[in-house]
This record gives structure tokens, C-alpha cells and sequence, in this order.
């Protein structure tokens, strides 16, 4: 696998890349589909507050129906790409709340800040920044939301440390995001291509909950849990015959769960 910085920069390309053709990414449903891709994306189209501009098909989940959003909250949305759960967000925290969106690309800033010009919502914010460090003070959320992005970060520990740092005494995070069951074959782990499709960066489900857990969050719970297949194509594009072999004996498969746990 590439350093952490070299991983970061090509989601940052890739990402960037997405928002400027405003085309698909890890959920795409569009009619041409990224090989390194896989269909993940829960339907938002009757979400209050949703965006069709804004829903760029990148997640594996919709955590706002399992986030316990209340009227007033304060809600951060880690790696909010062009807004989609941003806006649905604020839809329930309502005018009296606030919704702050964090993502690293420039890119992905500029279509939320224009989506959001759109809407004329003056009570929701988008800032650039990483998930390792995210700019934000101390105890300063509700409740934190995050879609099908975790898994591209490389330092997972550090990023839930930041999130316990930013959640205030009692609050908590609801998050979809992608896991494995079994060993994943090498050769899919040390792709960039399939680290920035939410592949090759996943942990093993028990791992992913350990580290939450170790961070210092109690009443971790799955909420939600979707298994997907990788198409034969992708296994063939990144796999000798005996990776083939060896993926369909030791690996379990690849889930979008999304999870519950509070400070």
C-alpha cells in the first residue's frame, strides 16, 4: 500500500474529479460506472431537506434516519462532499440549529458552498479540513454524521479521537460506513485505485468496532448492516488466479453498516 500521504492525495484527485464532472463515486448509480466502484448508495430522494444537486451517489447508507438529529442540535457532517447529508440535516435540526459539512477536497467546498447559495440556508456551514484534524473546537457537536468516508481515511484511530474530541459530553456520532468480514487477498489492499472506491481501506467489522470502542465511546451499536458482492470484473482487473482462489476461500465479503455510539 502507498504512504498515508500518497493515499490522501489520490482521494483527493479522485474526489476532486467527481465533483468537477458531478458524476458518481463509491455509490454510483449512474449509467457508466468507475470499474473500482461498487453500488452501495441507499435511495435519498424522500429525505426531508434533500438536494438532487447535491446527492453525488457517494454513500453506503443514510445515517440521518438512525442519528437521533433533534430540533436545535448542532450537527457535523465529516467528509460532506457536495452536501447531500448536510441538507437533509438541516432539514431536522431546523432554522434554530446548525449544520457544519467538513471535506478535504477544495473542490467538493466550492459545489457545497454553491448548492447551499441555492438554498439560501443561512444556518449551515462548510469548512475545509481533514478528518484527522478536524477544525473544530473542543465539545462543540451534538451529533456527528458521517457517509461512506472513514474507510478512506488512514489513520482510523486518530479520526475517532477527533470526533470524540469535537462531540460534547453526551453526545454522539451515527456513521454508514464499509467493513470486511475475512482476509482480504493483497493484492486488493495495495490498490489506490480501490482505496479511493471505499474498497481496499476497509477494516474487518471487529476491528473497525474495537477501535471505536478503545477510543472511549460507549453503547456502540450496529444499526444497520448490507452486504455487496465485488463484480467478477473488478476481482479479474486486480487479481491472478490465485487471488481469485484465495478471495473466494478466505473472504467473507464487504458490508456497509452504520453504527451508533456516544461520548
Amino acid at each position: 500500500m502507498n504512504s498515508p500521504t500518497e493515499i490522501k492525495q489520490a482521494v483527493k484527485d479522485k474526489y476532486a474529479d467527481i465533483a468537477k464532472k458531478s458524476t458518481c463515486g463509491c455509490g454510483c448509480k449512474s449509467t457508466v460506472i468507475d470499474k473500482d466502484y461498487v453500488v452501495m448508495q441507499d435511495d435519498y430522494s424522500g429525505q426531508p431537506g434533500y438536494d438532487s444537486d447535491a446527492d453525488l451517489q457517494l454513500g453506503c447508507g443514510i445515517p440521518t434516519k438512525f442519528a437521533g438529529i433533534n430540533k436545535g442540535d448542532t450537527v457535523v457532517d465529516l467528509g460532506s462532499g457536495a452536501g447531500n447529508d448536510v441538507f437533509v440535516a438541516r432539514a431536522l435540526v431546523g432554522p434554530e440549529g446548525k449544520v457544519i459539512g467538513i471535506d478535504m477536497t477544495e473542490e467538493m467546498i466550492q459545489k457545497a458552498n454553491s448548492n447551499n447559495a441555492k438554498n439560501g440556508y443561512g444556518n449551515v456551514e462548510f469548512k475545509l479540513g481533514e478528518i484527522e484534524n478536524i477544525p473544530l473546537e473542543d465539545n462543540s457537536a451534538d451529533v456527528i454524521i458521517s457517509n461512506c468516508v472513514l474507510n478512506l481515511v488512514p489513520d482510523k484511530n486518530k479520526a475517532f479521537a477527533e470526533i470524540l474530541r469535537i462531540l460534547k459530553p453526551g453526545g454522539h456520532f451515527c456513521v454508514s460506513d464499509i467493513v470486511i468480514k475475512g482476509k482480504m487477498p493483497d493484492e486488493l489492499k495495495k490498490s489506490a485505485a480501490l482505496y479511493a472506491g471505499c474498497i481496499s481501506g476497509a477494516l474487518e467489522d471487529k476491528e473497525y468496532l474495537n477501535v471505536i470502542s478503545v477510543t472511549g465511546f460507549k453503547n456502540v451499536e450496529i444499526k444497520k448492516s448490507v452486504s455487496f458482492d465485488l463484480p467478477e470484473e473488478m476481482l479479474k482487473e486486480h487479481l491472478t488466479e490465485n487471488g481469485i482462489e484465495e478471495y473466494n476461500k478466505n473472504f467473507a465479503g464487504l458490508f456497509s453498516i452504520t453504527v451508533v455510539a456516544y461520548k
